[in-house]
């Protein structure tokens, strides 16, 4: 049997955060999905087929996760795709409510899904896309903090900015 699990978000843009916990995920499941949110509520950055490519590029050496955009309720999508779970990191107690209400939201929906909430390396532990965005927005240094390909997009977006 193939358990799919599947990481949501926006990834705008994708962080090393964001891919450790990708990446500590497949202990857990046979097949990661990486499901992109096109939500509306938000402004994002990058748009949607520059996030799917930048994920895509740096995921390129885990054979076993898949990228894709979705729509709509997440339950939904994991049943389309019978994925077994969704893979939520927790960088912080504050994470932890939103994170459960959302959980819990989801097992309202479908009793069948489970979410696994996984805990980032210690170096990622503060990384948010919002404070990639911001540190880079003014010039600083965030090697390190994201793939390559991402670091060069965002001094790409940002040296065109008015």
């Amino acid at each position: 049997m193939n358990r799919i699990g599947v990481c949501p978000g926006t990834f705008d843009p994708i962080t090393n955060g964001h891919l450790d916990i990708v990446n500590r995920s497949l202990k857990f499941f046979d097949t990661v999905i990486v499901a992109v949110a096109r939500n509306p509520q938000k402004a994002p950055l990058f748009d949607i087929k520059e996030r799917l490519e930048m994920i895509t590029d740096s995921t390129k050496g885990m054979t076993t996760v898949q990228v894709e955009a979705f729509d709509g309720l997440l339950v939904d999508y994991l049943k389309r795709k019978h994925a077994h779970g969704i893979i939520r990191g927790l960088r912080a107690v504050s994470d932890f409510e939103y994170e459960m209400q959302m959980a819990m939201m989801n097992r309202n929906l479908d009793q069948s899904i489970e979410t696994l909430f996984l805990m980032p390396s210690v170096e990622y532990s503060y990384l948010t896309s919002t404070i990639i965005k911001n540190v880079a927005s003014y010039g600083g240094n965030i090697e390190g903090l994201v793939p390559p390909l991402v670091a060069r997009r965002l001094r790409d977006k940002f040296r065109s900015a008015p």
